[in-house]
């Protein structure tokens, strides 16, 4: 999300009121694609009223028929699917540069992937990080339920990475 953290709080409570109300309506979890439409146009309903603040949102899943999904939801109402996205600040630039990697291979394995994430935003931001800095989200085919990295494990990938270099 992006945004004030409780307008962000505010968001994702009504997208899970959104899941949990179409689990209840058809017997089934809802697909990623449905619930990033359904969140899309309720942020399009929220630039129409002055109170409201515009809400972006990025969100993930794993789809049974469609495998792994990414799709992003914009304050106009608008939403896409990507195989990798930013958001936030300097957000062109992360794209740019997983434009330019995922061109050489669009099909990464777990830990390339997450050594991809690693190393835009270490590229983006021109930092080096430490695991207590930065934090990883997973969802994958195996355990689709979203879960962070623990520092030991974010450890062993930026070791990988210096040795990569």
């Amino acid at each position: 999300m992006t945004g004030l953290i409780a307008d962000a709080r505010a968001q994702v409570t009504r997208a899970r009121q959104e899941a949990a109300e179409f689990r209840y309506k058809y017997g089934y979890e809802i697909p990623t694609d449905m619930l990033a439409k359904r969140v899309a146009n309720i942020n399009q309903v929220y630039t129409q009223h002055a109170a409201m603040r515009p809400l972006a949102m990025i969100l993930i899943g794993y789809d049974d028929e469609r495998g792994p999904q990414l799709f992003k939801c914009d304050p106009a109402g608008y939403y896409v699917g990507y195989k990798a996205t930013a958001a936030g600040a300097k957000q062109q630039e992360s794209l740019n540069h997983l434009e330019k990697k995922l061109k050489k291979d669009p099909s990464l394995s777990l830990e390339d992937t997450i050594e991809l994430a690693i190393n835009t935003l270490s590229s983006v931001l021109s930092a080096d990080f430490k695991a207590t800095e930065i934090e990883v989200g997973l969802v994958t085919r195996d355990d689709p339920k979203f879960r962070t990295l623990s520092v030991s494990e974010i450890d062993e990938h930026l070791q990988r990475i210096v040795e990569k270099d």
